[in-house]
């Protein structure tokens, strides 16, 4: 809990970052120390401040799953990260801090360098003192003193000797081993400084295959050294790079910091030390008998690998089977095993000289031995199917025709590799892949081409899926249901269509294989929707698979909320819409009692029938006896004020008396303000004194709400007697014959016996007054 808070208090402020040979990050760790010093082993990342040392034993993870890799995220406490106080002496024991800002103090005498093998922590101090630490559990096991300050440290393979370079550039050698006698005849024991000593030196590498070789930049020359012995020296000015295999990659870093964003591979220098120089000298002039002995005088696996190398290319097989077990090159012992049981010399050649590369040189071989199979063969080998092809076809006799198919495909691999998808497609076709084919027209968006090889496949071709896959990924219906189908899979195509929204498709799908699952997932989905507040799109679910009564009760559900927070005219469009889809019901009902009845039925048999399975079907009679009724209200809403503010307030005043009608919609108040203001603006004040008293007598309305009516009410009665100015006829809905239609353009009742009638909602209106509309005022639907 202590070193949670203090992470808190105090972040990270430095970040080490591991990294590939490419330059790809693999993990990174974060630091309070200033890594002033940093070096790399295979299993540790030491990095160094003045004061203090911090060991971090990564794990490249290669093959680690995800939760794999968070835990190894989490191994602070498992001791993979340890920080040491310089003036601490571990003993390898669990004596290190996880947070140095917590106990560790400065020293007086700071780190100046620091290096490591896999075994062996190097330390230098600012005094000249050396600190010896053995590795993974680090103790201190040596110390050392030097006569002046440390600038660079580096050890040996073998952790044997530590080369030193000081401020001064002067350069020795210390043995870490003891050594029981010297060339001389001397004891040397651990930490003592050798005879060695060169002057101005400020780079130095040891061998990573070699205790006792190593080089060294002095001013503008390179020596390298072998026993302490040197050779000729380089002219050269770069910084070495590595030492392996008796040569040395060094880079030349000023004439790349002269332009950093464009290095040049010039740059990058290969140099040869002499025994491979000597040794590649012998073999070219003197023969390979006498390098063979030069080189077991001098043994590396790098000069018996050069060896090999030349004993193969004289086809002395027996020399090289030699060099290749000196130097543990086991494919190169099978290569010259297989090469003895051939026969013919020209055959060992083209051998060869496939071994060293020379591809070109190998295949005419073959070719002039009459062996075009060996050829073609090689190229295969090689990837090269553009040559394979040209073999084919260049022989006289017919090709095989797998061989050739699978030419073509190879060459279809390598321009899709690429991209070049309109070039794959065309070798795909000719060595028939189909499911190449298929990822070209894909990738080329050529769903037509796509389609048509789904066509050409046989049923049940184990492709299919995926075709219906890619189908559904761009959002073609149709195509996926087909090749789903034809590889008979019609639980994917009704999944397809659900994931597309086409749910009459869907529906359809399901009843022809009789799945039963579908109403159930549409229920669930349809729940999903309305628990994201999704309202809409579930209406729209609903209505595209035909279960039109559900979104109904939905868009009624939206509306019903609407009318608090919406337009009046926003409220009407959603009532309409709901009222159209219980029109959809119904004409759902009627066409699929048509395709149930069969006979000479009348009109009114499918009508009854109809009726019938309403009843049946239907849960809640309500909406759909009065699907246009909160149409209707709002519509006479909206009319009432449009005939008042354009000056028909006598027709205003008649329209909102026929609101009274709709109290169970329309929140009572609004109808009676409403006609309140009508009637006042058309000097009605019986009527508006009527509507005042309403008011003031709603129990939905506060005292303090109340109070305000009737306060009006005394200002506009005392200035205007409570009576009718003009004769208000309030017009009786009810006639001889029953209730009376309501002109849905004027608000008033239809006494005429010749109407029009709307095709959609069936309102009514007078034929005079809808001559002037081409849409039905209610529902919008054309006049005709």
């Amino acid at each position: 809990q202590e070193d949670a808070e203090l992470e808190a208090v105090c972040p990270a402020k430095y970040v080490l970052i591991l990294c590939n040979s490419i330059g790809t990050p693999l993990d990174s760790k974060y630091i309070d120390i200033d890594p002033m010093f940093v070096t790399l082993t295979k299993t540790h990342v030491i990095a160094a401040s003045k004061d203090v040392f911090y060991l971090w034993q990564y794990r490249v993870a290669k093959k680690l799953t995800a939760l794999e890799i968070n835990q190894v995220t989490k191994t602070k406490k498992e001791g993979r990260e340890r920080f040491y106080h310089i003036d601490s002496n571990p003993s390898g024991a669990s004596d290190s801090c996880t947070h140095p800002s917590k106990s560790f103090t400065p020293t007086r005498d700071p780190i100046c360098s620091i290096t490591a093998t896999d075994k062996t922590l190097i330390v230098a101090r600012e005094s000249g003192s050396v600190l010896t630490y053995s590795l993974p559990n680090v103790s201190l096991i040596q110390k050392f003193s030097l006569n002046n300050r440390a600038f660079h440290l580096s050890l040996n393979c073998n952790s044997s000797r530590l080369a030193v370079i000081d401020i001064s550039g002067v350069m020795t050698l210390l043995d870490l081993e003891a050594r029981s006698v010297t060339d001389d005849g001397s004891q040397v024991g651990a930490g003592d400084p050798s005879r060695f000593e060169r002057k101005d030196v400020w780079d130095m590498k040891w061998a990573n295959d070699n205790p006792d070789l190593f080089a060294m930049m002095e001013k503008t020359r390179m020596y390298v050294f072998r026993n302490l012995d040197p050779e000729e020296p380089i002219q050269t000015s770069g910084y070495i790079c590595s030492f392996e295999d008796l040569e040395i990659k060094s880079v030349l870093l000023d004439e790349i910091m002269k332009d950093p964003e464009r290095p040049n591979k010039d740059n990058l220098i290969n140099f040869e030390i002499r025994s491979l120089r000597d040794s590649r000298a012998l073999i070219e002039k003197v023969g390979i008998e006498d390098a063979s002995q030069f080189i077991e005088d001098n043994p590396h696996p790098r000069l018996w690998r050069l060896l090999a190398e030349a004993a193969l290319q004289k086809l002395d097989l027996k020399t090289a089977e030699e060099a290749f077990v000196h130097c543990k090159d086991y494919p190169g012992i099978l290569f010259v095993k297989r090469l003895g049981n051939l026969q013919s010399e020209p055959m060992k050649q083209a051998e060869v000289a496939a071994y060293f590369g020379r591809f070109e040189e190998a295949e005419r071989m073959y070719l002039d031995m009459d062996r075009r199979d060996l050829a073609i063969n090689l190229r295969i080998k090689l990837g090269d199917w553009f040559k394979v092809l040209q073999l084919l076809k260049s022989g006289s006799g017919a090709g095989d025709d797998a061989l050739l198919q699978q030419a073509y495909i190879g060459i279809g691999d390598y321009f899709s590799d690429r991209q070049k998808w309109v070039d794959a497609l065309q070798y795909y076709l000719q060595g028939r892949h189909h499911e190449k084919l298929a990822e070209c027209y894909y990738m080329l968006e050529d769903y037509g081409g796509l389609e048509k090889l789904t066509s050409d496949l046989p049923e049940n071709n184990k492709l299919l899926p995926a075709i219906g896959q890619m189908f559904t990924n761009v959002g073609m219906c149709e195509q996926a249901v087909s090749a789903y189908l034809k590889c008979n899979q019609p639980k994917a195509a009704v999944d397809t269509c659900v994931h597309l929204n086409q749910w009459n498709r869907a529906v359809e799908l399901a009843r022809t294989h009789n799945m039963k699952e579908i109403k159930s997932l549409l229920s669930k989905y349809a729940s999903h929707l309305l628990e994201n507040n999704k309202t809409l799109e579930a209406v729209e679910l609903y209505r595209k698979a035909h279960h039109f009564l559900d979104a109904a009760k939905l868009m009624f559900k939206i509306a019903e909320e609407g009318k608090k927070k919406s337009q009046p005219l926003k409220v009407k469009k959603l009532y309409v819409l709901a009222a159209q889809l219980v029109e959809n019901f119904h004409e759902k009902v009627k066409t699929s009692q048509q395709s149930k009845v069969k006979g000479g039925k009348s009109e009114a048999t499918y009508a009854i029938a109809g009726l019938l399975e309403e009843d049946a079907t239907s849960s809640d009679n309500r909406i759909i006896d009065n699907a246009w009724r909160g149409a209707e209200a709002y519509h006479f809403f909206l009319l009432a004020q449009r005939q008042l503010y354009s000056g028909q307030t006598e027709n205003a005043v008649r329209t909102a008396l026929h609101l009274r009608e709709y109290e169970d919609i329309i929140p009572a108040v609004e109808i009676y303000s409403l006609l309140a203001l009508c009637s006042a603006a058309s000097r009605a004040f019986g009527t508006c004194s009527k509507a005042f008293i309403k008011l003031e007598s709603l129990e939905s309305l506060s005292l303090e709400q109340r109070q305000l009516y009737e306060d009006l009410a005394l200002e506009i009665f005392m200035k205007h007697p409570p009576r009718d100015n003009r004769v208000v006829r309030e017009d009786s809905a009810e006639g001889s014959e029953g209730k009376v239609p309501t002109c849905i353009v004027t608000g008033v009742p239809i006494r005429e016996h010749q109407f029009w009638m709307c095709s959609v909602c069936k309102h009514c209106a007078l034929e005079r007054e809808i001559s002037r509309y081409s849409y039905c005022p209610l529902c919008h639907s054309p006049a005709v």
